[in-house]
């Protein structure tokens, strides 16, 4: 008895209203849910990553004055203990047990964290400061073993914690939040986009106020006299004065860290796992004195994803995208001041104006992408978009290196490795869902744990794996703010900054060749019900489909909403000494207009839907009458020799899932007990 309490008051936690989902609606909305929850939220949670992938390595080099082997092996090494992060995420992820889902309540956890972690990195590390000995008047960072120590720690409680706490979690939304294939990919489209929302702000915004916190002094190379803020000429160079800069982080940091905050809440409390629901719902419906169900064990879901080539796929195009655009994305601002100049001056500030400029052009595809692949990959597929766009990004990788130091022709490489970087951006989280669907039909358990704390070590320990490349890259050239033109130096962030890139997606065409998991997926979806309804009917209970329940749970909640208006005017009316009756026709009429209003938009759309269509097919008749008889008849014969070659392409789909089917049996007998 005392431990059925126990376990009702740790579910109570996340009955309390403070910490319900604000979304009510059992179909996908754009507002609030994807508006807020998948846009804003991440968007502004996301800052800060996208800040520390752009910018902390040349915190580290010119502020800190981090070197050598440290500043190689840290990234590198920390990937270590990114992957073991994630682990402990997924872990933690399968464990979770809550009426608000399995990943949303870990990005609540993640906030103390992701505070934490900034603090040590830009606060809580001491770090000395020595005058310049080549300029006197500035200073240079002069770590000690304190600065070293400590900055690791903050450097890892970053990448390895508080961020895999909130990405990884994110970033399962997507597969969690429904079933259905357009609304998720709706979902994905958006939830990607903050990615480029977040990276945009990063990359071109921020470069055109580089100078506040880099802050940097004029002299020329020759004499080494100071010059003027607006001095120009060939012989000027830019050298970044530490102490000052150092300071400036700090003051922005912890408005960094309140836009943190603000974005991982608003991301909670307008974000729903209804995946999640459907299983917690059949646990609810459980006798009392059955054991709980454990989650499934990593060994079972790695022996799931092992003998799946789809979901090997999705790993190896998530490993190449990311360390391809991470390598690009740490590169940027070194390669813009090393190889283009404004007057002959090459520094970080005029560095910043070429990195600012290249962002928002490159920008602009990106954006135009959210609109059209959408409805591309409704019409063609998400695997066959992310083929055809890596095809175009390939194109534009090599546009880059017929002149690396014309700006207009690296601005054009940038513009098609973007454009065709969008489906690959906006999608892969919603194929590989339809993956995990596909794991879930033929084996009767998801993977999602194991999945996420994969894909978010990859997503994440690649921003060290890339930093690392960078960094033994500007260690073998002798990297310096005196010297930005060495020729070595200039030719290895070539490589890594256009190349890296364009030779991840040469990789990912070679993938993609063999992603097929979409022509399963209405398959997919009709074995889990059938699934559900078996073990629901084993039980002796009533099987309800999750849309028709969550349709229920809509209707339930919008009459508990009214119920709790109606009793907050009662309270008004007798504080306010109202007549409640009159006022509760006032909002009685005021409600029924709203839903009149709300019923004739809906019954507008559909006559503007159905006279859309019967203009088109009396187009299509019109044209069809136009025909001769010999042109009809061979029009004829050519539709019927398609529908026989989509009906077999049908019956053999249907046939190599009932044979999956069959091979997965006693796997799928075992994990459905889960």
């Amino acid at each position: 008895m005392a431990e059925a309490e126990q376990q009702q008051q740790k579910k109570s936690l996340f009955d309390n209203p403070l910490l319900s989902t604000k979304v009510k609606s059992a179909k996908v909305k754009i507002f609030p849910e994807g508006g807020l929850g998948y846009f804003i939220g991440p968007t502004l949670a996301l800052l800060s990553n996208s800040i520390l992938s752009s910018y902390l390595n040349r915190y580290m080099t010119d502020v800190l004055g981090l070197t050598g082997t440290y500043l190689t092996l840290l990234p590198v090494i920390s990937v270590i203990f990114v992957v073991l992060g994630n682990i402990l995420v997924g872990r933690l992820m399968d464990h979770s047990r809550t009426r608000a889902g399995k990943a949303r309540p870990l990005i609540l956890l993640s906030i103390p964290l992701s505070i934490l972690a900034l603090l040590f990195l830009f606060i809580f590390t001491p770090v000395a400061f020595k005058d310049n000995p080549a300029h006197p008047g500035l200073t240079v960072g002069d770590p000690s073993i304190a600065t070293l120590a400590l900055f690791a720690v903050g450097y890892n409680l970053w990448f390895a914690v508080a961020y895999p706490f909130y990405f990884t979690n994110h970033s399962a939304l997507i597969n969690l939040s429904t079933r259905n294939s357009k609304d998720r990919s709706l979902l994905a489209t958006i939830s990607n986009a903050t990615a480029l929302a977040a990276m945009g702000l990063t990359s071109m915004v921020l470069p055109f106020f580089v100078g506040l916190l880099f802050n940097e002094t004029k002299f020329d190379k020759v004499t080494g006299a100071e010059l003027a803020a607006d001095a120009t000429g060939e012989n000027v160079i830019s050298i970044v004065n530490a102490e000052p800069s150092f300071n400036a982080w700090r003051i922005f940091i912890i408005a960094l860290i309140v836009i943190t905050v603000i974005g991982c809440l608003v991301e909670y409390y307008f974000t729903r796992e209804r995946i999640t629901e459907e299983s917690f719902s059949l646990k609810k419906e459980e006798a009392a004195n059955e054991p709980a169900k454990k989650a499934l064990p990593v060994k079972e879901q790695f022996n799931i994803c092992a003998k799946d080539k789809f979901w090997w796929i999705m790993m190896g195009f998530f490993f190449l995208y990311q360390l391809g655009g991470m390598l690009k994305n740490v590169s940027q601002t070194y390669y813009c001041q090393s190889w283009f100049a404004i007057d002959g001056v090459y520094s970080s500030t005029n560095g910043g104006t070429f990195q600012g400029t290249l962002s928002i052009i490159g920008a602009i595809p990106t954006a135009l992408g959210m609109v059209i692949v959408w409805p591309l990959a409704n019409k063609i597929g998400k695997g066959t978009s992310i083929f055809f766009g890596a095809i175009l990004a390939v194109i534009g990788g090599a546009i880059g290196f017929i002149a690396p130091d014309n700006f207009a022709v690296v601005t054009t490489s940038f513009v098609l490795k973007a454009l065709g970087s969008t489906p690959a951006m906006y999608i892969s989280l919603a194929l590989l869902a339809d993956v995990l669907d596909h794991q879930e039909a033929l084996n009767g358990a998801r993977t999602d744990g194991l999945t996420m704390t994969i894909y978010g070590a990859i997503m994440a320990g690649m921003t060290g794996i890339a930093n690392g490349i960078l960094n033994a890259a500007l260690t073998a050239t002798n990297y310096s703010v005196d010297n930005l033109t060495d020729p070595a130096l200039r030719s290895a962030l070539l490589w890594i900054f256009i190349g890296g890139e364009t030779l991840c997606y040469v990789g990912i065409f070679i993938l993609f060749f063999f992603m097929k998991v979409e022509k399963y997926s209405d398959l997919d979806h009709k074995a889990i019900e059938d699934d559900q309804r078996s073990l629901a009917m084993a039980k002796g209970e009533e099987y309800i489909p999750a849309q028709v329940r969550l349709e229920m749970e809509e209707e339930q909640s919008n009459k508990d909403a009214w119920e709790a208006e109606k009793a907050e005017l009662k309270n008004r009316c007798e504080k306010k000494n109202l007549n409640y009756e009159e006022e509760l026709k006032k909002l009685e009429e005021d409600k029924a207009a709203k839903e009149q209003l709300a019923a004739a938009k809906k019954q507008e759309n559909e006559e503007k839907k159905a006279a859309a269509k019967k203009a088109k097919d009396d187009a299509f008749k019109a044209k069809l009458d136009a025909m001769s008889a010999e042109e009809r008849a061979a029009y004829d014969e050519k539709q019927k020799i398609k529908e026989e070659k989509h009906a077999a392409y049908l019956e053999k789909v249907a046939g190599d899932f009932a044979n999956l089917r069959q091979a997965h049996a006693e796997e799928r007998e075992k994990y459905l007990a889960y």
